[in-house]
């Protein structure tokens, strides 16, 4: 059903084919555009564009997250997204919400009537929180400093939108990017010997999606320590449970969007344990563009070896062997993170821009 939002704009659900695989409609393909153009005015960036034939099998709901989304038109023209995760680990009351217009449509209440839309949406289903993530350009104006103590963002039109909305800063995220050079394999080749050297008792493990049967139920339990060992800030963010068929779920996901993934391990020789991870994606048509670092974590309990320093040395290794023609990788961190900000730093990764991490209780 739609909602009037302002005498003028409209909020309409997007409807979906009722097959993951099937042909994106042109209302998806133009949510899509509308999509990356609201990224492009946002960040200056290109690197998280998505094709609509890339976004359609992501916003499917999965056993991990229950997704709606919808699209707002002012005159018959689609000018802005709004998406939702409902996550279903835990109590199940969590949300990660977007509502980005076009910034041309700023400033005339329909984001805020759009965000009231959701958050009654969101209430209905049983959520308490809603969380969100927003990229910022450096204005040079006043800073919005985080409560960790780590990172600020400017105060900013988004910064004021969600604040004035009931929204708190939580946490800063810092989006790095790493060049290729002349001088960087060696550096890279230097730092991974040197990790070796502290981690004698670990060997490196490396595949690209699907997961090998002997290495998944390990993967899968370094993916639920991401929600329990990664820095969360006040943001409480609920408790993952992996298995296999949550890993092969997330494998086919990726398939269909049509991106390759990398996964650097490090393994526990005596043990067989896996304790340390690395992953790296790019789009398989075109593996001359950005490459993306996701998620690289050391399990608690083995933390002190350089394993940080391993996998991700030997990653970013094995990826330009695979894939030379890609230019850059991109890749987020909360500034809190220091211990993997230091890796990143040492390899070479620097500093582009910075995202805050909003939370608002609907109860």
């Amino acid at each position: 059903m739609s909602i009037h939002l302002t005498a003028t704009a409209t909020l309409h659900p997007l409807v979906l084919p009722a097959r993951a695989d099937a042909a994106p409609t042109n209302e998806i393909r133009t949510y899509a555009d509308v999509r990356n153009r609201s990224i492009l005015e946002t960040t200056g960036r290109e690197d998280d564009f998505l094709s609509a034939d890339e976004l359609l099998p992501v916003l499917y709901s999965s056993r991990a997250s229950q997704k709606r989304q919808w699209y707002v038109t002012e005159a018959g023209e689609m000018i802005g997204c709004v998406a939702v995760d409902m996550l279903q680990d835990a109590d199940a009351d969590t949300s990660i919400a977007t509502v980005a217009l076009l910034r041309s449509y700023w400033g005339k209440g329909i984001g805020t009537a759009a965000l009231a839309a959701l958050e009654t949406e969101l209430r209905a289903a049983g959520m308490r929180t809603v969380l969100c993530w927003v990229q910022h350009q450096d204005d040079g104006t006043e800073y919005l400093q985080a409560p960790t103590g780590f990172g600020a963002i400017p105060r900013d039109h988004t910064a004021e939108f969600l604040d004035r909305r009931g929204f708190t800063l939580v946490q800063v995220e810092r989006a790095s990017e790493f060049v290729w050079a002349e001088d960087t394999l060696p550096r890279l080749l230097a730092s991974l010997a040197s990790a070796q050297e502290h981690a004698s008792d670990y060997r490196v493990v490396q595949w690209l999606l699907p997961t090998p049967a002997e290495f998944i139920d390990g993967y899968a339990w370094m993916k639920s320590r991401m929600s329990t060992d990664a820095p969360d800030a006040e943001l409480n963010s609920p408790e993952e449970i992996w298995d296999a068929a949550r890993v092969g779920e997330l494998e086919q996901r990726q398939a269909a969007k049509g991106f390759v993934i990398q996964v650097t391990a490090a393994q526990h020789i005596a043990t067989g344990e896996l304790c340390a991870f690395n992953e790296l994606a790019i789009r398989q048509s075109d593996t001359g563009s950005t490459s993306h670092q996701y998620d690289t974590l050391v399990l608690a309990g083995h933390r002190g070896h350089r394993l940080g320093m391993l996998v991700k040395a030997a990653g970013l290794i094995g990826w330009h062997e695979k894939f030379p023609e890609s230019p850059r990788v991109i890749t987020y961190n909360a500034e809190e993170n220091r211990p993997m900000l230091d890796i990143n730093e040492a390899i070479g990764f620097t500093p582009i821009s910075y995202e805050g991490a909003g939370k608002k209780n609907l109860t």
